[in-house]
């Protein structure tokens, strides 16, 4: 067995800070639209995803095994190349979060360790059949299954309640959507906090601590749940505004129903070990929501700004990925300079982000840019 070195201590460190930006990043897939319909407050939402996140965490290690010891071969991997992806995952991140767009931390993970493995120690140590079987396909499927699954939902919600009155529709439903939202939340930790347990599980297999195919210790699932948790709480309000009130106007049917859809597609999907997006699964069932309602708006420039970044976000994380392992290759120095250059480049998205800020008390307010424009009275 290996010991415990500094450089695997900066990869988990680093594994972990991923995992925040996760939680902070996807905290939109499960709380959005209760926050959009009012059927909880911005606060207690965050705080109700956090918690049901950590608690996900501890119920299945499927999804960590894909990535520990499923698209790379754990026994050409370095920590160094870990790291590498690492840094180029959490970079994407922060970009689209400053930006308000909901593309995939799962994918810019992969995208990340993908060029980082391929860059380090050649295309043989990719398993491409595997990555096309667990991750290309569900990122296709997924959200399209999502949405049909949706839109079928949000219809018959409005069929079956068509007779009733709309305050006690609002009202049921709201109530319907605190227990939906929540199931999305503990789905979200059953998948993504996975992720990070893998990375984490793989660094240590990387440095000989654990041994091939080994899953995630105990300590490491506790770990990533609880930080997972932490970045959901700090809420990612730029997202959680364009997921909730950007895509379209929903109502309280709308939101029950894209909840409820993309539960079970997440769940079903983390007990096949497909590590999908959570993302798009419940970007496309919001889009679903909002064709299923009759004359419902759905606003097709941001859904077209959205699937840009999702297409962007396995070669765009690959690439930074692979530049930062040629850099870490160098050594404890080439190791040090990535580091520097994530922590000042975190830092400036952060001031950028300062300069219109977006927060609980504005999070339902629609930017400028998308508000409709009120017609000009002529003058008496």
């Amino acid at each position: 067995m290996g010991s415990v070195s500094f450089l695997l201590v900066v990869v988990i460190i680093t594994a972990l800070a991923f995992d925040f930006t996760n939680g902070f990043h996807d905290t939109a897939n499960s709380m959005a639209t209760s926050i959009a319909t009012g059927a909880l407050s911005p606060r207690v939402a965050v705080a109700v995803a956090g918690v049901l996140n950590l608690a996900g965490a501890f119920l299945s290690t499927e999804v960590a095994k894909t990535i520990s010891n499923g698209i790379v071969d754990d026994g050409k991997v370095s920590l160094a190349m870990i790291f590498a992806g690492l840094v180029g995952a959490i970079l994407w991140n922060l970009i689209t979060w400053l930006a308000g767009l909901p593309s995939s931390s799962s994918h810019a993970l992969f995208g990340g360790l993908i060029g980082a493995v391929w860059v380090g120690a050649g295309g043989s140590a990719v398993r491409f059949a595997e990555i096309f079987e667990k991750i290309v396909i569900p990122a296709v499927a997924s959200p399209l299954v999502a949405c049909v699954v949706a839109t079928l939902a949000t219809y018959l919600a409005y069929v079956i309640t068509r007779r009733v009155a709309g305050g006690a529709v609002r009202k049921g439903f709201r109530a319907g959507q605190v227990g939906s939202a929540s199931l999305v939340a503990l789905a979200h930790g059953t998948n993504d906090a996975q992720k990070t347990m893998g990375v984490i599980t793989l660094s240590l297999i990387s440095a000989g601590v654990l041994g091939h195919g080994t899953g995630p210790p105990w300590w490491v699932v506790l770990s990533a749940g609880l930080v997972i948790a932490l970045g959901t709480y700090a809420g990612g309000w730029r997202i959680i505004r364009t997921m909730g009130r950007g895509l379209t106007d929903i109502q309280t049917p709308q939101g029950f129903a894209a909840e409820t859809s993309a539960t079970a597609v997440i769940l079903a999907s983390s007990h096949m070990g497909f590590a999908l997006s959570t993302t798009q699964v419940c970007t496309g069932s919001i889009l679903g929501a909002g064709l299923g309602r009759k004359l419902a708006q759905v606003r097709w420039g941001i859904a077209g700004r959205i699937a840009v970044s999702w297409l962007l976000t396995l070669p765009a994380a690959a690439a930074v990925g692979g530049v930062a392992a040629w850099v870490a290759d160098r050594g404890d120095a080439g190791v040090a300079l990535v580091a520097s250059i994530a922590v000042v480049a975190a830092a400036g998205f952060y001031a950028l982000s300062r300069r219109r800020p977006v927060n609980s008390v504005n999070v339902n307010e629609l930017p400028a840019a998308e508000r409709p424009e009120h017609p000009v009275r002529p003058a008496a």
